[in-house]
């Protein structure tokens, strides 16, 4: 398994990376400079690529190897693959010592052994790069690899062509503690402005080759196992809730995807809620906390912006279509701006300290060393019975603040809509734990209690956000008959939801769920 940190640069402070001291002191053999040429293969329809896989043959210095990648996780960078190498005579791909060398468990192993992909390979897009490698000993005594990548990515022949240009570092372990490769990354941020990379070569490549668009990615579901510790399900977990937060960072970067704020935001608060459920056996340092809270401000007036203009807005008919249309100009425009502003908090050397900070307390387990013994007898045990306690309290806790539920107040049915969100994620967390039947009408039913409770939340959001409105535009015309129309449309949203609140939707949502079972 490959276990690797990428991170990117811009080509100007290349020279600044060379000469940072660390590289000098903890290099353990001259400085290697490379130059290199990949060919990456697939099939016309790209089913390695499909599958999550890649195959390259590269040419250094007159010699050819072959790599072939699958599988694996990217979180916060830290990059972690299965990785199969061997010499090849020339640049076509040796699939026959591929095979030998694959376990036989391997899917991507089934994938090369079909004729209709082994005779179909063929050349999608090449990179050449000039590489400076150093060969680091840390104070621990690890062993890593840095390596300082530069060139380009093509794709395409003649007036076809594209490009991209690569400047990055990667940072691969070849000994010792993953944790020793936030260390060296967070020791060069100090003095080199950063990024995380989220893409590898080759799905950059891809992304020329085939022109793929980016797309906001979702939480993946969680395969745990009955045999695993309470540290260890804590540990996939906040994995997971980082792959969907780093996931997202480029689409969030490009300054204007809905949808990848959303799905990043609601990582980072699977992440804060994980963090809840385990806080009596664990505790984030109080800097990463202040750091998560920073990213979920920026992230949240983006996604509560858009909310508004694209949904809440978009929703009245009646007499308020037209207040609401001549808003929504001008809330999108506010959207935007948000939307340059969360872009400009994941591009940043905070953001990248920030998930460094947080992959580096989860690879070094540095929760144990403020852990009382009873706390590492806890950490250490099988995770079942901590997995019902918890969806047990979270149920009662739920249960408690949707008594008076009818005649509730704003903040008190925001309540129960934030005790029923955290026991969704936790029910998600540990759905492979119980038996799929029993999972999902849980799951479904608090989804659609969630979602009563969040349209009336959303007006909440709305009138905070209407009111903010027309001084947000103060420096263009018509911001007095902007106020008006604000007025109207707050007017008229909280009097539907009134009404809403006490058509039955939201109460035949809760009397539902209070008679669904539990799956613990």
């Amino acid at each position: 398994m490959e276990i690797e940190l990428k991170l990117l640069l811009a080509p100007e402070d290349a020279p600044r990376l060379r000469a940072h001291p660390l590289l000098a002191q903890a290099a353990q053999a001259e400085v290697q400079v490379l130059q290199m040429h990949d060919i990456y293969v697939d099939t016309p329809d790209l089913q390695l690529c499909r599958h999550d896989a890649g195959l390259r043959v590269r040419q250094v210095d007159g010699h050819w190897v072959q790599t072939l990648k699958a599988g694996g996780t990217v979180n916060g960078g830290l990059h972690s693959r299965h990785e199969w190498e061997g010499d090849v005579p020339g640049p076509q791909p040796d699939l026959a010592a591929l095979d030998s060398a694959i376990g036989r468990k391997q899917p991507v192993r089934a994938l090369l052994r079909q004729d209709a992909v082994r005779d179909a390979l063929q050349p999608v897009f090449t990179t050449r790069i000039e590489r400076t490698v150093w060969q680091l000993r840390t104070p621990q005594g690890d062993q890593i690899e840095c390596v300082l990548d530069q060139g380009v990515i093509e794709s395409g022949a003649d007036g076809a062509a594209r490009s991209v240009p690569v400047s990055e570092v990667e940072l691969e372990l070849k000994q010792g503690q993953a944790a020793s490769l936030f260390d060296v990354a967070l020791a060069l941020l100090r003095d080199v402005p950063l990024q995380l990379g989220h893409m590898s070569k080759a799905e950059r490549g891809y992304r020329l080759a085939a022109a793929y668009p980016l797309q906001a990615v979702k939480a993946k579901a969680l395969a745990l196992d009955a045999a695993m510790s309470v540290e260890q399900v804590f540990v996939a977990i906040a994995g997971n809730c980082l792959e969907q937060v780093s996931g997202n960072q480029d689409g969030v970067a490009a300054g204007e995807d809905v949808e990848s704020v959303h799905q990043m935001r609601v990582g980072l608060r699977r992440l804060r809620s994980a963090l809840g459920m385990f806080k009596s056996l664990l505790a984030l340092p109080d800097a990463l906390k202040a750091e998560l809270d920073w990213l979920g401000g920026a992230l949240g007036e983006a996604r509560d912006w858009d909310v508004l203009a694209g949904n809440t807005l978009a929703q009245l008919d009646g007499e308020a279509q037209a207040d609401a249309a001549a808003l929504a100009q001008a809330a999108h425009a506010q959207a935007r701006l948000k939307h340059q502003q969360a872009a400009q908090a994941v591009t940043s050397a905070r953001y990248t300290a920030c998930m460094l900070g947080l992959q580096r307390w989860l690879q070094a387990r540095a929760w144990r060393d403020g852990c009382s013994a009873r706390q590492l007898r806890r950490l250490d045990a099988r995770v079942s019975p901590f997995a019902r306690i918890t969806l047990r309290k979270d149920q009662r806790r739920l249960m408690k603040r949707g008594k008076r539920l009818l005649h509730a107040t704003p903040q008190q049915r925001h309540q129960v809509r934030i005790a029923a969100k955290k026991t969704r994620y936790a029910t998600e967390f540990f759905a492979s734990l119980f038996a799929a039947r029993a999972v999902k009408p849980y799951v479904g039913r608090l989804s659609a209690l969630q979602d009563e409770l969040g349209w009336l939340n959303d007006v909440q959001v709305a009138d905070r956000l209407l009111q903010q409105l027309p001084d947000a535009q103060a420096d263009l015309p018509g911001q007095d008959e902007l106020r008006l129309h604000a007025a109207f449309v707050r007017g008229y949203l909280a009097a539907r939801a009134q009404a809403e609140g006490s058509d039955g939707r939201m109460h035949k949502a809760w009397r539902r769920f209070k008679s669904a079972r539990l799956p613990a």
